[in-house]
């Protein structure tokens, strides 16, 4: 059975926080689809992932390029952005497969792009307007992505279903 997590964000400054809150539980490796409109917080929840890592540089969708690897704390994180993929085909003249190894990061917008030739996510986060705000739903794939959802939820006021 899946396990689903909502949490309800208000502004920038909150989404960031949970996407530090979900890179210490990330510390292991994982694969994070991210779903949302344009402009829901993708981007800026991948933000919050590469701080919980001590990254400080600007951090911007990699719309053009598809991917963007980054290497802090003694880890790997790819930042996909499938929004401009004409093709799923066309990830494999990128290598694609190679970057899913078991202990890296890898925070994927737009997968539904990419679809049959990425691997099953860990976790699948979906971004909506909620007011001025965001939900958000984390849904388990995985016996991993499980383990990712009870680290967040071990110091927190919501509930893992």
């Amino acid at each position: 059975m899946n396990a689903l997590l909502v949490v309800q964000l208000e502004g920038e400054e909150a989404m960031v926080s949970w996407g530090k809150r979900l890179g210490r539980a990330l510390r292991q490796g994982g694969t994070v689809f991210l779903r949302g409109e344009l402009g829901a917080g993708k981007t800026t929840l991948c933000r919050g992932v590469l701080r919980s890592l001590g990254y400080t540089g600007a951090v911007k969708s990699p719309t053009y390029t598809l991917v963007e690897p980054y290497t802090c704390a003694g880890k790997v994180l790819y930042h996909f952005d499938l929004y401009r993929l004409g093709d799923p085909e066309e990830l494999d003249y990128i290598g694609i497969r190679d970057y899913f190894e078991d202990d890296n990061i890898c925070l994927v917008e737009w997968p539904e792009r990419g679809q049959g030739l990425l691997p099953v996510d860990d976790l699948e986060v979906a971004i909506s307007r909620l007011g001025a705000g965001r939900s958000l739903e984390a849904r388990s794939h995985t016996e991993r992505g499980r383990q990712i959802l009870a680290a967040l939820d071990e110091n927190d006021d919501v509930q893992v279903h």
